[in-house]
C-alpha cells in the first residue's frame, strides 16, 4: 500500500512539474492527483 501511494505521488509530482511548469500549484495538484490514484491502486490491488 504504501508503494503505491510513494509511486503515485512521485508520478503526480513529475506530471504536475510538465503540465503546470514547474509551479507550486501544478506540483500540488499533481501530488493530490498521484496520492489518489495510488490510494485507488492499493485498495483494488492489495498486494502492490
Amino acid at each position: 500500500m504504501a508503494m503505491g501511494m510513494g509511486l503515485g505521488i512521485g508520478i503526480g509530482a513529475m506530471l504536475g512539474n510538465m503540465l503546470f511548469d514547474s509551479t507550486a500549484i501544478g506540483i500540488a495538484v499533481g501530488i493530490a492527483l498521484g496520492a489518489a490514484v495510488g490510494h485507488w491502486l492499493s485498495k483494488s490491488h492489495p498486494g502492490i
